[in-house]
């Protein structure tokens, strides 16, 4: 079975509800869009995570936070990928929101204030990647020793750890 190319324009993925909602709400903040195996991702700007997440919450689209990760793409730029895995538990629907930061103090705002359960998520990628999130209630490494230098998962983290 082959597979089917990703689709990537905007105007052939409007119609999704995710999507359709951010882009009526604020076609700005959308830097782009994928739909690929039958699960979308949309990417934002930085600027505006937390308010996408409140704007999709409230419009009870979205009404879990399944996941909060980040990808290392150590040495291209914009370096590192957040995704953000929501869920909406009676529609049975998936959305994946996507911010890029750069490498040279990547930081964003914290969604723990729309979704609670953010917060071990944003201090473990605090912890492994070093992405600061501003606003967060209790922002500390949550996996490694308080006085470990560094951030294992970077790509450019020395294997056998700075010595």
């Amino acid at each position: 079975m082959a597979l089917i190319a990703p689709i990537t324009d905007l105007e052939q993925l409007k119609d999704h509800p995710a999507l359709a909602t951010l882009l009526a709400w604020n076609r700005q903040i959308i830097e782009g869009a994928r739909f690929d195996r039958g699960e979308i991702s949309v990417y934002v700007t930085r600027e505006s995570i937390a308010q996408v997440c409140e704007q999709l919450k409230t419009k009870g689209l979205f009404n879990f936070l399944s996941d909060l990760t980040c990808a290392d793409f150590y040495p291209r730029e914009p370096r590192f990928e957040m995704a953000y895995h929501l869920l909406s538990l009676p529609r049975k629907e998936r959305v994946r929101l996507k911010v890029r930061l750069d490498g040279h103090e990547p930081m964003l705002e914290s969604v723990t204030s729309v979704w609670p359960a953010a917060n071990f998520f944003e201090r473990e990628i605090f912890d492994l990647f070093g992405i600061r999130f501003l606003g967060h209630p209790d922002l500390r490494r949550i996996m490694m020793p308080e006085d470990w230098e560094g951030h294992p998962l970077r790509r450019d983290y020395p294997v056998e750890g700075y010595r």
